[in-house]
């Protein structure tokens, strides 16, 4: 941490590797079909597997991207959805120009956006807010009852070392709970593993995964298990975070704006249909998320007060000033809204 705060208050001047890797990748892009040209070549978003992508998974079962898209003159508009998790690998693909629009934690976006800022073809915008729910750290260890006593030998499974939205509410959480100076001491002992296989390894005793930091239907499920119970719980420290959502490159969203209104449209169509119908929209996540898990069980999980979505994120500045302070970037935003596109502000929020 102490090598970050001197870089940021003025160490050398070179570009960073990332910063390096950032303007490599946007050479890359220019090289690879674009929208802005208007080629005609599908959409490509992504999705994960949680329950915080749900008005997702609505909009591709609904089609709501291509109905919104035609609405405004887009009427031959395709759509590819592809499956990503953790903030590694949907960073990856949108510097390679193989995403258009990214559903990610709100961590990995906002240091994506401040890393990239300035740098042609690259540069990303927020589209949108996408959920909010609490994250839960849950442990197959009886002696464990708080942050502290985790141990050189326990292994915490996230999506991603670091980097991911787990890996990040987890600093934030140490720093809150064990105190500012201590937010890293955790990493150590992270491990990377997508949910739903961490869930699987906390549950079985296996490879050594003593605990997992991750969101509803996930959580909810290890603590129908015996012998898992909660450690700590993001709402309670944090409160009602939005914890994911939805960025694109700027170069896009500045040659075809009309997408950006499209997808928010969509999205808070897809917001009204599960407060509306939370039956239809439980059954459309048992049949996209295959965890044998029962509507019921869904609509149960989606009641929950903590579970909330809104295209209209909410509190983003409490992440910047904790990116900011422990240095994993070097400038921060004045408002939330500097992050977003303007066309956010058409939309009511939820």
């Amino acid at each position: 941490m102490q090598d970050e705060q001197g870089r940021r208050r003025g160490g050398s001047r070179q570009p960073s590797p990332r910063r390096r890797a950032l303007v490599a990748a946007g050479l890359g892009a220019l090289l690879s079909p674009a929208l802005a040209l208007g080629t005609v070549r599908p959409v490509r978003i992504s999705k994960g597997y949680g329950l915080l992508y749900l008005p997702l998974l609505v909009m591709e079962r609904q089609r709501l991207f291509e109905r919104h898209a035609a609405r405004l003159g887009m009427r031959e508009l395709r759509v590819d959805w592809v499956l990503l998790d953790g903030g590694n690998s949907i960073d990856d693909a949108m510097m390679a120009g193989s995403l258009d629009f990214a559903a990610a934690g709100a961590p990995g976006f906002i240091e994506l956006w401040a890393r990239s800022r300035g740098i042609p073809n690259v540069e990303v915008i927020g589209i949108s807010g996408l959920s909010t729910t609490t994250l839960s750290l849950n442990t197959n260890r009886p002696e464990i009852k708080s942050l502290g006593d985790f141990g050189s030998s326990d292994r915490i499974a996230v999506p991603g070392i670091r980097t991911s939205l787990s890996a990040v509410v987890l600093q934030m959480l140490a720093s809150k709970m064990l105190g500012p100076e201590h937010f890293a001491r955790l990493d150590s002992i992270t491990v990377n593993l997508p949910h739903p296989q961490a869930m699987q390894a906390l549950i079985r005793l296996e490879g050594g995964v003593t605990a997992h930091f991750g969101s509803p239907p996930f959580s909810s499920l290890e603590l129908r298990e015996p012998g898992i119970h909660r450690v700590a719980d993001s709402l309670d420290v944090l409160g009602p975070l939005t914890l994911d959502v939805v960025f694109a490159p700027r170069r896009i969203v500045d040659a075809q704006p009309l997408l950006a209104r499209a997808f928010i449209g969509a999205l808070d169509e897809a917001n009204r249909m599960i407060a509306d119908d939370p039956l239809a929209a439980a059954q459309i996540y048992v049949t996209a998320s295959n965890l044998g898990l029962s509507p019921k069980a869904v609509m149960q999980m989606l009641a929950m007060p903590q579970t909330r979505f809104s295209v209209h994120p909410g509190q983003m500045m409490d992440f910047v000033d904790f990116l900011y302070r422990v240095g994993t970037i070097k400038a921060k935003p004045r408002t939330w809204n500097e992050m977003f596109v303007a066309e956010l502000s058409r939309f009511s929020a939820s």
